[in-house]
């Protein structure tokens, strides 16, 4: 299943100083408090200011490349990219386009053999660190980015071969990169197992969390077509619903997964449906105005969001930038609930604006209630208190 090809990653990793003047006038999206890395996988560089105006400001991973024409395509259209360390890139690497290095694709998945041999076992992580010390010795001036397949979130992915349901190899792949990301698409799943399970995503989030000790960046690749599923293919709302799971649950970047393989190949199958490309620009409008804050530091233990439905909880993240409150909620389950929130420290009547819906909620030392629909996705504001 080559689709899982997945995406990748990138974020608030600090750029270090290139010896050369770097040519090119785009700013490093990994490391700017203001800018919310939102990458697209694989995609041909002649649709990058399409993509650009849907929100996405970073290229990963280029077919067959990079190439001396693909690297000026993207610089015409100031698109960062993460892309192999090629001889071509090691040519051009003063050029500030290139902002990172890929590090292969799923190298925990069985490994084609050639030939029509069918499969080996995955890459050892032992043989992925040393690549990755390669990597950095050939250009320490950079990061190293290695996206991992759907055994991240689910250990019964049979893709693994022999290493199905082995998920202590995953924190020693985590060794090999210096951002690591992971794939897998719930809504366009052919497993019952994982099939309209969206929780999947903030699930594989959380391992690689808890795998790099949360000293690494953590990217989410995000669904938007059907991919191979000829029977449904992701709606806006769950597209939605998978971002901001990874958001809530502490990813630091997003690459959207744009192929369709089936019925027909479409390389930008995003741009060719328009209810999905306006969902998406959307989405990414609204991480970009708050990218300040997804990129100020979380606090945690300092809000609790209770559902009136077990079977459906309300998962919460808090920021506290600048004196305001910011709590987005999401229901993890496609069923209705009902969430009572409550934020330490906010006394006092005090109003909650919900970014994006034109309404407002009071709140009362810090505590108010909101109904959710099934994955519904609400962002809270509250200013602050004098």
């Amino acid at each position: 299943m080559r689709w899982l090809l997945s995406l990748v990653f990138v974020t608030s990793v600090a750029s270090a100083t290139i010896t050369q003047e770097p040519r090119g006038k785009t700013e490093s999206v990994l490391s700017s408090p203001d800018t919310f890395p939102i990458a697209v996988w694989l995609q041909n560089p002649r649709n990058a200011a399409r993509y650009k105006e849907l929100g996405i400001n970073l290229y990963v991973g280029l077919w067959q490349g990079p190439t001396e024409a693909q690297l000026d395509a993207l610089e015409k259209a100031d698109m960062p990219v993460i892309c192999d360390q090629n001889d071509t890139a090691m040519k051009n690497k003063t050029r500030k386009i290139i902002v990172a290095w890929m590090h292969g694709d799923e190298p925990d998945n069985a490994q084609p053999l050639g030939n029509g041999k069918g499969y080996g076992p995955p890459v050892p992580p032992a043989s992925i660190v040393a690549d990755y010390q390669k990597l950095k010795q050939a250009d320490p001036s950079r990061p190293v980015m290695l996206n991992l397949g759907q055994g991240v979130a689910w250990d019964r992915w049979y893709g693994r071969g022999v290493r199905t349901n082995k998920p202590e190899d995953y924190p020693q792949y985590i060794k090999g990169c210096d951002i690591v990301s992971f794939d897998i698409y719930p809504a366009s799943h052919d497993r019952a197992e994982v099939a309209g399970n969206l929780w999947f995503v903030a699930q594989g989030v959380d391992r690689l969390r808890k795998w790099s000790d949360g000293r690494k960046p953590v990217w989410a690749c995000i669904e938007c077509t059907r991919i191979s599923n000829l029977n449904r293919k992701p709606t806006p709302w769950q597209v939605r619903a998978e971002v901001w799971m990874a958001l809530v649950h502490g990813a630091n970047g997003l690459i959207y997964f744009s192929h369709q393989f089936k019925p027909t190949f479409i390389e930008a199958g995003m741009l060719a449906d328009d209810e999905m490309s306006k969902a998406i620009a959307a989405i990414n409008h609204q991480i970009q105005q708050l990218a300040p804050v997804l990129n100020s530091p979380t606090l945690h233990d300092q809000a609790s969001a209770t559902s009136s439905e077990s079977a459906v909880p309300i998962d919460i993240l808090v920021k506290r930038p600048g004196g305001d409150t910011y709590l987005f909620a999401l229901a993890m389950r496609d069923a209705a609930t009902r969430g009572a929130f409550a934020v330490n420290g906010l006394k006092g009547k005090a109003t909650a604006q919900v970014l994006g819906e034109d309404r407002t909620l009071d709140v009362v030392d810090g505590r108010w209630e909101d109904s959710f629909k099934g994955y519904e996705v609400h962002l809270y504001r509250i200013a602050g208190q004098q």
